[in-house]
């Protein structure tokens, strides 16, 4: 079997997996090979991330990577795979071919289909778009990328897959002007706040869909409608999604933390859920949305840099959790109040939240938009 039927194979195995009825065709035509570039980054244990080469590999072997449901690193702190020259232990990815599956949750999830016209937020590797190319056909599209170097290699990789979209080097957040406006705006990266520029360049009744993270990772889908005075609002979608945070959008370095410093109380919420479960991760960082959050071993450490807050959490010998506050701001204070009012409502997933977006203010809401409000960063 020739690799062109080898590609072909796989690809069909792929879109049979995945098994989204709406992009079928579009899984089944574009090469994701193509997208990968000669090397991607894979993470094993010990070794952290190394680079995997397809000049050692089979073809047959590269072609099932390739067609794997699987999301391969390109790039890390702005290394591309094929320029990495031994592995890296520790690092942090910058772009990456996401794995097809959530691709296609994304473009189902934004409800893009024949005669809209999309803005993607993040071209990376120029897969997904692609995708939306073939379906929706080269004009309808247009994609940002921050990255230069990823610009040029996605650029590259689109045209070799045949299809010719506006492609954009500029900064994600302050969109594209130029084709608007859109009736789609997908983001493939997080961001903590919506830009205002993403409203302004969306129709009225179009959509903003974007995965939303902040500095203590916490995650939530949002899927926003633009009305007529320019403000957009909706609730946060059931899939819990992940992606790379934009680059203007990730926490300042960590300061140097002393711990055990400032007023002692007992704690009433267990630290761990704010590791171990995913909406009070969300919850509490909403409650202090500039704060940071680092562990050493079973100690959570909260910090603001702004103002210099912090708090220590620990399990103490008795049973319950010691705190130690110190600085303007009781970060663990406000954690546990939002916490425990959340648990008083019955612990909801991220979907019961939802989002509201005006020039002047941006708020996440509980149950409905009248309902409990948190304020996001300016």
């Amino acid at each position: 079997m020739s690799d062109s039927d080898t590609a072909v194979r796989l690809r069909l195995a792929l879109a049979e997996q995945i098994d989204s009825p709406d992009w079928r065709h579009a899984l089944e035509a574009v090469p994701r090979e193509l997208f990968l570039g000669d090397a991607v980054y894979r993470y094993e244990s010990g070794r952290g991330w190394v680079p995997v080469r397809r000049s050692e590999m089979s073809a047959e072997d590269w072609l099932t990577l390739a067609y794997t449901d699987e999301t391969w690193v390109t790039q890390l702190n702005g290394v591309l795979a094929e320029d990495a020259t031994e592995p890296v232990l520790i690092s942090r990815p910058t772009s990456s071919s996401t794995f097809p599956g959530l691709v296609v949750l994304m473009l189902e999830a934004a409800g893009i289909s024949e005669g809209d016209t999309v803005l993607e937020i993040g071209t990376g590797t120029g897969y997904s778009t692609s995708l939306m190319c073939h379906r929706l056909g080269d004009k309808a599209v247009t994609s940002i990328e921050y990255d230069p170097v990823v610009a040029a290699r996605a650029k590259a990789a689109i045209a070799g897959a045949g299809y010719a979209p506006t492609l954009v080097h500029g900064d994600g957040l302050l969109g594209y002007g130029g084709n608007a406006p859109y009736d789609r705006l997908i983001a493939t990266c997080a961001v903590r706040t919506i830009p205002l520029a993403w409203l302004e360049q969306v129709r009225s009744g179009g959509t903003i869909t974007a995965p939303m993270k902040g500095w203590i990772d916490g995650a939530a889908f949002a899927h926003l409608r633009v009305a007529e005075d320019g403000s957009a609002s909706g609730r946060f979608l059931g899939d819990d999604v992940y992606f790379m945070t934009a680059r203007s959008h990730l926490p300042p370095p960590q300061p140097p933390l002393v711990m055990g410093r400032g007023e002692v109380s007992e704690g009433r919420v267990d630290p761990s859920m704010v590791r171990d479960n995913a909406t009070a991760q969300w919850v509490a960082q909403l409650a202090v949305p500039q704060m940071q959050l680092a562990w050493a071993e079973d100690i959570a450490t909260l910090f603001d840099s702004g103002t210099g807050s912090q708090a220590d959490v620990s399990t103490n010998p008795n049973g319950g959790w010691t705190v130690y506050q110190h600085g303007p701001l009781r970060l663990w204070d406000a954690v546990e109040d939002a916490i425990l009012m959340w648990q008083a409502t019955g612990s909801p997933h991220q979907s019961a939240f939802g989002l509201t977006v005006t020039r002047d203010r941006q708020y996440v809401w509980l149950g409905e938009p009248d309902g409990q409000s948190w304020d996001l960063p300016a």
